[in-house]
């Protein structure tokens, strides 16, 4: 098994240097000022949740945390939200939208609409762009150039909402006590880097015969799970599906066997014997599972980290996986044959 060293491998070991670059923006008063302010005038009365593609799922942990505290919030897919559920951007809204590029076709066709008492802030890699110019406010990452498959803009948005949670909920210290634990995060994540070979062959191994790749998860972990059943269409061309794992119970876990391997976010204390006893239930079923967090063995041994700074480190077997895959079908991990790094059209 031979894996090219390409952009997209360039991209995920910068991982940790993004996150870090995007902390050291944030941290800055003048960002957290600017962002206290808007929040105050805009006096939301709903928050809407928006993007496509990795920047949606990005959003689930902070969809969860703030339920948790009783705000009016909902997650919508951008393309949705403009053709078919229009009426949520009413009056005292405040949308959240998220877009690596601030080009994506969706994202731009909704900064462009009318706004009619509701306002906009936009949480992007690229302070130039559209989405940035048109949106009532901005939140700047700091990932850098991304060749491929989103990865440095992927941590660098989870970090950046991390930070934006505690604004949101009118609690700007524990913004930037979130910042302090995503450090911590990106220290992780660059000793898990470290050993990429490592988790890749080990990961191969374990893949060899399998067809078919499911993504389990729950709560704040959808984001990882979500995410790495896209990026592994993207980067390894394997067929990949993210979901819910109480979901998987519903139908899928039908399809267990030696051909199918489950990734299982072993996630929040909550619902963590929960996916545990997942994990138990595929192995019983002939199926090869990976559990990863705490628990997890081998690559999908993750430390254990406060709440929200775990989604980080989450996605990391994913992408040695991604490696590991295009490795054995003998193709270049994340190098596009069709689709492009910003989707322009609809």
């Amino acid at each position: 098994m031979r894996i090219v060293e390409g952009p997209y491998l360039t991209d995920l070991l910068a991982q940790p240097d993004a996150v870090r670059a995007t902390v050291e923006v944030l941290r800055a008063p003048e960002a957290g000022e600017s962002l206290a302010r808007f929040i105050e005038g805009a006096a939301p009365a709903r928050i809407l949740l928006t993007g496509m593609g990795a920047s949606l799922h990005a959003l689930h942990p902070l969809l969860v945390r703030l339920l948790s505290r009783g705000a009016d919030v909902r997650l919508e897919d951008t393309s949705e939200l403009l053709y078919y559920r229009r009426r949520l951007l009413a009056p005292r809204t405040l949308v959240i939208a998220v877009s690596q590029s601030g080009e994506s076709a969706e994202l731009v066709r909704l900064a462009r609409l009318r706004r009619n008492g509701w306002r906009m802030l936009a949480v992007t890699n690229s302070a130039g762009s559209t989405l940035a110019a048109r949106a009532d406010a901005a939140v700047a990452l700091a990932a850098g150039a991304e060749h491929s498959v989103s990865c440095k803009t992927y941590v660098a948005t989870l970090a950046a909402l991390a930070w934006l949670g505690g604004f949101l909920m009118g609690k700007p210290n524990r913004g930037r006590q979130a910042l302090r634990d995503i450090l911590d995060a990106a220290a992780a994540m660059a000793a898990y880097l470290s050993r990429w070979r490592r988790h890749t062959a080990a990961l191969a191994k374990q893949l060899a015969e399998v067809r078919y790749l499911v993504l389990a998860g729950r709560g704040p972990s959808l984001a990882a799970a979500l995410t790495g059943g896209l990026i592994t269409k993207e980067a390894a061309h394997f067929p990949a599906e993210g979901m819910s794992a109480a979901a998987f119970r519903h139908g899928p876990l039908e399809m267990c066997g030696p051909g199918t391997a489950v990734f299982v976010f072993e996630g929040a204390d909550k619902t963590a014997e929960l996916n545990r006893g997942l994990a138990r239930d595929v192995r019983r079923a002939g199926g090869k599972v990976l559990l990863i967090g705490p628990a997890g063995t081998g690559p999908g041994q993750l430390p254990i980290l406060p709440e929200r700074a775990l989604p980080l480190l989450e996605i990391l077997p994913v992408q040695m996986a991604t490696l590991a895959l295009a490795a054995l079908a003998g193709r270049e991990a994340g190098r596009f044959t069709r689709a492009s790094k910003v989707t322009r059209t609809e």
